[in-house]
């Protein structure tokens, strides 16, 4: 079978620019009140804190940041590189609502650089919500286990997504479509993470064989991976056992990938998770140095924050985070690292919860050491027991800490808002060839 090499252009801005700072220090600009937002909001909800909108630095440089822009720019202007994403978080980002209004807007608003999916989930076949943009579909049972639901979760081989959807059948069919969504990248790259090891399956594409040039197995990483000739945004796959022995086939992730320019934006959520579920996942690591991160956000905390106020631990929190910063770091050194502020929250429905302005102290703290800016949502929202507010305003839920739709979707005009000033921050700055 023929190997075709398909590759693209990394940005890679650092041989190339010379980075001439201004006198003014990131943490001291003035943002403006609003860029691309609607300034009626300001009226209808006169409870959230404009002002508090954006990408807010504590150090007077930011050396990931400024190559993140160079590169970004790079991407835009000269359409030959890709820039991996990725936004972790719990719950809400396994709905994948507000993160997707964020992924339609970074793959539609400059033209010609459309970018691809990335790391998916199954939550179909998991029995749990999935996101609306994409569906897969089975008629095989299958175990889903989520490493929210281990004790000890190392004891079982988690990758970056933190699930696995499990079967022993021999025969196993898996289709999957894009769904309720304006942006459906191509991909002419299919990977799935399975089992490692020597992988009892072969897989078969149906009517789609015809377009495949190469398709090759890593054991080691366990994965599989099926290169197209053409770009599709469908696939029906079949597994085939090959061996008459008891084997449960297991899948971790899929990967959807092409070759055209682009942001990459991958989501990774699970319901319930916390900053120590994502640190037992013990193929976390390996598995995101297959796929380096340019751009890292953190909105891991309502779970960790979700206890009595004498429960929590603001140093165990630090400690945690932390550690995750550092796994992120060791896929990509020169990574943009975002943190944000989980949002205000009810504990139990009806306790105020002011674990999150510790939290906030943790990461601001963290930020000044690794040079990254801070997203405060907390402080957006308006502090302790805006979440009430929010609620009144029918933007959040009755449990106080997840959004309604309308409030999931102001979370992302506020956040893509938000990067929108970032950029015309760093292009007041000096660069030249």
């Amino acid at each position: 079978m023929i190997v075709l090499f398909l590759s693209l252009i990394a940005c890679n801005s650092q041989s190339q620019v010379e980075i001439i700072h201004e006198k003014a220090p990131l943490d001291t600009y003035t943002y403006p009140l609003f860029h691309q937002l609607d300034t009626n909001l300001k009226h209808r909800y006169p409870f959230i804190r404009f002002e508090t909108n954006n990408f807010r630095f504590y150090s007077a440089q930011s050396p990931s940041w400024e190559h993140l822009y160079q590169d970004f720019q790079n991407m835009v202007n000269e359409k030959n590189c890709k820039l991996n994403f990725y936004h972790i978080g719990g719950s809400h980002l396994q709905a994948d609502i507000y993160t997707h209004d964020i992924r339609t807007y970074l793959q539609t608003h400059w033209t010609d650089v459309p970018g691809e999916r990335g790391l998916i989930f199954p939550f179909d076949l998991a029995h749990t919500n999935n996101p609306r943009n994409y569906e897969f579909h089975s008629k095989n049972h299958w175990t889903a286990y989520r490493s929210v639901n281990f004790h000890h979760p190392e004891e079982f081989d988690f990758g970056l997504l933190g699930a696995v959807i499990e079967t022993p059948d021999s025969i196993v069919e898996i289709s999957f479509n894009y769904d309720k969504t304006k942006v459906k990248p191509g991909f002419t790259r299919l990977r799935v993470y399975h089992n490692k090891g020597v992988f009892p399956y072969e897989l078969n594409f149906g009517p789609d064989e015809i377009l495949i040039v190469n398709q090759f197995r890593n054991e080691a990483l366990g994965y599989t991976e099926t290169i197209f000739t053409d770009p599709v945004d469908t696939f029906n796959l079949q597994f085939t056992k090959l061996i008459d022995v008891p084997y449960k086939l297991q899948i971790h992730a899929v990967q959807l990938s092409n070759t055209s320019p682009g942001i990459s934006y991958t989501t990774i959520g699970i319901n319930g998770a916390g900053l120590y579920t994502y640190l037992a996942n013990k193929n976390f690591e390996e598995q995101l140095k297959e796929s380096p991160p340019d751009f890292f956000a953190f909105s891991v905390g309502t779970n960790d924050a979700n206890v009595p106020y004498a429960a929590f631990d603001p140093e165990v929190y630090k400690q945690n985070l932390e550690a995750m910063m550092q796994e992120v770091l060791l896929a990509n050194p020169d990574c943009a690292i975002l943190l944000t502020v989980p949002n205000d929250a009810g504990y139990k429905k009806k306790y105020l919860n002011k674990n999150v302005a510790r939290e906030r102290e943790v990461i601001i703290e963290l930020a000044r050491k690794y040079q990254c800016p801070v997203w405060d949502m907390y402080g957006i929202m308006g502090e302790l027991g805006s979440s009430r507010t929010w609620k009144a305003h029918e933007l959040m839920r009755s449990d106080l800490i997840h959004f309604t739709a309308p409030g999931y979707h102001l979370k992302a005009d506020l956040f893509i808002d938000a990067f929108e000033k970032w950029l015309e921050q760093m292009q007041k700055r000096k660069y030249i060839n």
